[in-house]
């Protein structure tokens, strides 16, 4: 059996195929291979949708899984249900990504936030397998998280948005933020971009500043420390491009244990962190991946129920 996977990004989209060994049970026991992928520049829907559908077209797929760069509506009663919504790249407001490939590939098509994907790639066979609650964190261009919860993708009002978790300052930062709407989230704090306009340089020029790291780790920590407090991960992975800097695990797993002070007496904090944050175990597929799981899933959903 052959899978669609759509990794859609504010500046590419990954479209790929996976192989689907089906003999092994469940879904989740399944085991997928990528056997084709390309990538495909993130231009105006009009251009860029026409090319995403002629990838998968006669490649036999049964169906696609999409996660999705946002807000979107995931709400499967909501007249925009499967629109991409409020997004700051303007051109793609509105956009019906559901509705689209449903109709150009004529299979079902699941669809969810692209860091939602990346946890739900993970949980069903990387880093976080066997958790019914785990977190996604990526630390790029944006912060995203996603969020799997008691065995489901945790939706809600809209989605998690705890990329934009309001944060305490550093007592050296006198940095404005980056993010249009607050002064002190964990985005406009700790993305790339800010770390950029904060020191004048990109990440990866600043590799041997001490000072940077020391402030990048504080943030990070102190929203890691707040997610174990509110949804209560038995894993977290931390990826994305700013996490490159590998040094940054063991500051921010040091400054987590600190923030909490021994609050959650669980031995994966107190003595496990090393193996309790980490990244991905899928390297740079959990999106795909995760793509794919979203398509298989929407493939059962849209089997006729038995009477």
């Amino acid at each position: 059996m052959r899978i669609g996977g759509i990794e859609a990004g504010g500046t590419k989209m990954v479209c790929a195929i996976g192989e689907v060994q089906t003999d092994k049970g469940q879904p989740g026991e399944n085991q997928v291979t990528i056997t084709e992928r390309v990538t495909i520049p993130t231009e105006k829907p009009k251009i860029t949708l026409p090319r995403m559908a002629a990838f998968f077209e006669g490649k036999g797929i049964s169906s696609l899984g999409i996660g999705c760069f946002g807000p979107v509506d995931l709400h499967r009663a909501s007249p925009t249900y499967g629109y991409i919504t409020s997004t700051p790249k303007l051109e793609w407001q509105n956009v019906d990504m559901v509705e689209t490939f449903t109709r150009a590939l004529g299979v079902p098509v699941g669809f969810d936030t692209d860091v939602n994907a990346a946890v739900l790639g993970e949980v069903t066979w990387g880093a976080a397998k066997d958790c019914d609650t785990a977190i996604y964190i990526t630390v790029g261009t944006g912060v995203g998280v996603g969020v799997y919860c008691n065995g489901a993708l945790m939706h809600g009002l809209v989605h998690p948005e705890a990329g934009h978790l309001l944060l305490q300052r550093h007592p050296k930062d006198t940095y404005a933020g980056k993010c249009p709407y607050h002064a002190n989230c964990l985005e406009g704090l700790a993305s790339g971009p800010a770390v950029e306009a904060r020191w004048g340089r990109p990440a990866k020029e600043l590799a041997d500043r001490e000072d940077v790291w020391e402030m990048e780790a504080f943030y990070l920590a102190e929203a890691v420390a707040n997610y174990v407090l509110t949804y209560s991960p038995q894993k977290i992975v931390l990826w994305g491009g700013i996490m490159h800097q590998s040094q940054l695990f063991s500051m921010v797993r040091t400054k987590v244990q600190e923030l909490l002070g021994g609050y959650i007496s669980n031995e994966k904090i107190l003595k496990e962190i090393d193996t309790y944050l980490v990244p991905p175990a899928l390297g740079e597929n959990p999106g795909i991946m995760g793509a794919f799981a979203l398509g298989m899933r929407e493939a059962e959903y849209r089997k006729p129920k038995e009477a």
